[in-house]
């Protein structure tokens, strides 16, 4: 008589195996509550103060040394997808927390991008404008806003990028992190300024000269030593604002921005630099 589908040694080895995960979400479950309660004696110490618990640097710091020894086949996404639910949790203890997007629609790419970032019970409304969500975020009923990436072809007077209130409102971090395509995505903007990662980007806005042209600026920027991995141009009555994405974490005292020709040079914030997703 042939075997059964499930012979009583199979059947026995599945038991094993599910009694093993069974011990290993308690396992994992004792660390989510040894964790928890770390951060929420971090939240009472008066060592690290009373500002906001926002720090995405260091977020993407334990997110690449977690994907640098990661390995099997769980996938790097969902590994990005696990921590940055655990960040938010965390955050939650620390203090209320809410986001707000400029998106045209509640199912537009930034709204999209903020809730994977932030997670999906994290309180979260959108605005029809950029300005709107800034002042979200100005006014106390925000604790950041995710703006679309600045693109090419933006008029000054529209560009939210031209008139942030700096250094009062600062870009913090760019979504996606986890990113095959280092084009697109979403800035986050908060209230406090930017933390470094180890690998970061800096934006700066600069007002150039009238009809400086993209090679002249991207020249200039060279023969300064600064990296500029993205450059866009914008016209504002005579002048041209140039906006640079720069290599590494910049301070305003940085020699290799004090040596530019131009009188405006202001820092809107940094980001940790996107990470590589999983090949397709």
């Amino acid at each position: 008589m042939p075997d059964s589908p499930q012979t009583p040694p199979a059947a026995a080895e599945i038991a094993a195996l599910r009694a093993e995960i069974d011990a290993l979400d308690d396992a994992m479950h004792d660390l989510l509550m040894r964790r928890s309660a770390v951060v929420a004696r971090l939240a009472g110490s008066r060592a690290k103060g009373s500002g906001s618990p926002l720090r995405p640097g260091r977020e993407a710091a334990v997110l690449r040394r977690l994907l640098a020894r990661h390995g099997g086949p769980l996938a790097r996404e969902r590994i990005v997808r696990i921590w940055r639910e655990i960040f938010m949790a965390s955050t939650a203890i620390q203090g209320g927390f809410t986001v707000a997007a400029f998106a045209p629609s509640g199912q537009s790419e930034e709204a999209s991008l903020a809730r994977e970032h932030f997670g999906p019970i994290t309180p979260m409304r959108v605005h029809p404008t950029a300005a709107r969500a800034l002042a979200a975020v100005s006014e106390g009923e925000a604790s950041v806003a995710v703006l679309p990436v600045p693109a090419e072809g933006e008029a000054a007077e529209q560009a939210w990028w031209a008139r942030l209130d700096t250094p009062r409102l600062q870009v913090v971090a760019r979504l996606p992190f986890l990113s095959a395509d280092d084009g697109e995505g979403a800035l986050v903007v908060a209230p406090v300024p930017p933390d470094a990662s180890g690998d970061d980007r800096t934006l700066v806005l600069f007002e150039a000269e009238t009809r400086a042209s993209r090679a002249g600026v991207s020249q200039t920027l060279a023969e300064a030593g600064l990296v500029v991995p993205s450059l866009l141009l914008a016209r504002a009555g005579e002048s041209t604002l140039a906006l640079a994405e720069i290599e590494g974490f910049l301070s305003a005292e940085d020699a290799r921005l004090a040596a530019l020709p131009w009188a405006r040079r202001t820092i809107l914030g940094a980001y940790a630099a996107p990470v590589a997703g999983d090949a397709a």
